[in-house]
């Protein structure tokens, strides 16, 4: 699976035992981790690091989320997770990643293992209200959602979740 320079690529991370479940492979509740992991890293060169709620008392929440489960990962399984600003505004910021198996020696492969879309919103500790992004943050994530304005929108992203409806 090739992947665009334009997206964020986390450092590679390991299954830990206690996440894999009883059918043996890595239960649903850790995809979030590796996810919530992943983006600490991507959204770093903002400034929205955990230093962040520290020196401005400002940070961001996750309001909505949607995973998609494509192919199990079993241990010892390595990953990485590539990220993209999809979209954001004064207060919002809309992120897309994909899970990917690491792939492993000379011929090991890469392949997709999931998706998770979030909707962060921007929030100022005080208050606990949403807040606009400071100046300076709002510039480098424009500049890091700019670095992948060229892609297509992921097949994944904006999906919802339902059963079709019957004639």
């Amino acid at each position: 699976m090739k992947h665009h320079t334009q997206l964020i690529l986390s450092p590679e991370m390991a299954l830990e035992p206690a996440w894999v479940d009883y059918n043996g492979h890595l239960n649903q509740a850790y995809y979030g981790v590796l996810f919530d992991r992943a983006l600490d890293h991507a959204l770093a060169p903002a400034g929205l690091g955990p230093d962040y709620i520290a020196t401005r008392n400002l940070s961001f929440m996750t309001v909505e989320c949607h995973t998609c489960f494509v192919r199990e990962l079993i241990q010892p399984a390595k990953v990485q997770v590539a990220s993209r600003i999809v979209d954001l505004d004064d207060k919002r910021l809309h992120v897309f990643c994909e899970l990917l198996h690491a792939g492993e020696g000379l011929a090991g492969e890469s392949w997709l293992a999931a998706t998770a879309e979030f909707m962060f919103l921007h929030i100022d500790m005080a208050t606990r209200r949403t807040a606009p992004w400071p100046s300076d943050v709002r510039t480098k994530l424009d500049a890091i959602k700019a670095q992948s304005a060229d892609l297509p929108l992921p097949e994944r992203a904006g999906r919802w979740i339902g059963l079709p409806k019957r004639g």
